[in-house]
C-alpha cells in the first residue's frame, strides 16, 4: 500500500477550546506524521523545526511559528535543540488565517501571549481571565504575516523524482538538465509542471530547497562555509548573498537576531 493511502494517526480531540503545550526536543528528534482536529499555532522559541506535510516542507528558525490546520498531517525533525510552544486552537476560531501551512512571524506581543498561555495549558471562556486571554490571542494572530519559508511539493510524478533528485544531489556540480534526465523527462516539460503545481521555477525551487536545508545546518551548529557548501554554494559569499536577498540580512545576524529577541 503507498504512502499516501495509509492511514494517519488522529490525535483524540482535546476538551477545552484552547490548550497550550511545552516541548523541549533534542537535536534530530522527530515527531512522526499524525494529524489533529485542531489548528495549531506551533511556535519555535529555540532552534529550528522542519515540517512535513504532502504538500511541502516548511522550515521554520527561532522566534518564528507554522500554522498547521485542522486535519493536516504532517511531520516534525528537529534541527538543534528545540524549545516549542504549541497552541492548539479548536477549529476555524481563527477565522482569517488560510486553510494551508504556513511559516509566519511572531511579533513580540504575541510571543509573550503564547508563553503565558502555557503556563495556563488548557483555557476556556468560562474563566473570565482566559476569556481575554483568547481574544487578544485571536486578534494578534488576525495580523501575523507570512514569510517565504516554504517548499511546495511537485504532485506530478515526474516533476516530483525531479525534486527526489534535487534533494539527493545539492551540489553546483550537476545541471538542471541532468536532474531531468535522471527523471527521464525534457527541462522543458518539467519547468512548465513546476511553475504549474508550485508556481515556482525549477531554478527557483532549487534555490528555495537549498535556502531551507542552510537553515537546518545552521541551527544544528554548522559554521556558515559548511553550511554554505552542503547547500550546494560554490563559496560563503555567494551563499551569504543568496541568503539575504531572500531573508533581508545574512545568516549570522539572522540567527542573533533570533537568541535577541
Amino acid at each position: 500500500m503507498s504512502k499516501s493511502r495509509q492511514a494517519v494517526h488522529l490525535c483524540p480531540k482535546l476538551p477545552s477550546p484552547v490548550t497550550a503545550l511545552a516541548f523541549e526536543l533534542g537535536h534530530g528528534q522527530v515527531i512522526p506524521e499524525h494529524m489533529h482536529p485542531e489548528d495549531q499555532l506551533v511556535y519555535a522559541c529555540q532552534g529550528v523545526m522542519t515540517v512535513r506535510t504532502r504538500a511541502g516542507t516548511w522550515v521554520v528558525p527561532a522566534q518564528r511559528a507554522v500554522w498547521i490546520p485542522a486535519r493536516t498531517p504532517h511531520s516534525i525533525l528537529m534541527s538543534g535543540a528545540v524549545s516549542m510552544r504549541t497552541i492548539y486552537l479548536r477549529a476555524r476560531m481563527a477565522r482569517r488565517l488560510p486553510r494551508a501551512c504556513c511559516v509566519v512571524n511572531v511579533p513580540p506581543l504575541l510571543q509573550h501571549l503564547i508563553l503565558q498561555l502555557c503556563t495556563h495549558e488548557k483555557l476556556t471562556r468560562r474563566s473570565k481571565i482566559h476569556a481575554h486571554l483568547i481574544d487578544v490571542v485571536l486578534d494578534q494572530l488576525e495580523t501575523v504575516q507570512a514569510v517565504p519559508l516554504q517548499l511546495p511539493a511537485p504532485s506530478d510524478a515526474r516533476a516530483a523524482r525531479v525534486a527526489a533528485v534535487l534533494h539527493r544531489n545539492l551540489d553546483d556540480s550537476h545541471s538542471l538538465e541532468w536532474a531531468c534526465e535522471q527523471a527521464g523527462a525534457s527541462k522543458r516539460t518539467i519547468e512548465r509542471r513546476f511553475r504549474q503545481e508550485t508556481k515556482l521555477s525549477l531554478g527557483k525551487w532549487r534555490q528555495q530547497l537549498r535556502l531551507l536545508r542552510s537553515l537546518e545546518l545552521l541551527a544544528a551548529g554548522e559554521k556558515i562555509s559548511h553550511a554554505a557548501l552542503e547547500a550546494g554554494y560554490s563559496t560563503p559569499s555567494a551563499f551569504i548573498a543568496m541568503f539575504r536577498k531572500a531573508l533581508g540580512t545574512t545568516p549570522r545576524r539572522y540567527f542573533e537576531n533570533s537568541r535577541t529577541r
